[in-house]
């Protein structure tokens, strides 16, 4: 029997101590920082000047309301067959 080789094995399963780790020597608070580019700035103020704008354009609509109540509100077939032919050339990419 080689002794030997029995502490060789020995040695490789025996505990060893586990070194202390050294602390970290703190640097300057170094922050991250966050700055927004100016197109950045005009799309937010873009944003609030649309959202603080209203969906529909009351005086406009009470206006057209009160001409249908009247009957005084006449559109004419024929300009607006150009207008809605138009837009849809314009949004095919027609003509």
């Amino acid at each position: 029997m080689r002794i030997e080789a029995y502490n060789q094995v020995q040695q490789i399963y025996s505990n060893s101590k586990v070194n202390k780790t050294q602390q970290v020597k703190k640097t300057n608070d170094v922050r991250d920082t966050v700055s927004f580019s100016s197109i950045g700035k005009d799309i937010q103020v873009a944003k609030q000047a649309v959202k603080a704008t209203p969906d529909v354009r009351e005086d406009l609509v009470a206006s057209l309301k009160a001409a249908v109540k009247n009957g005084t509100y006449d559109v004419s077939g024929e300009a607006f067959a150009d207008k809605l032919l138009a837009k849809f050339e314009e949004a095919n990419g027609i003509g």
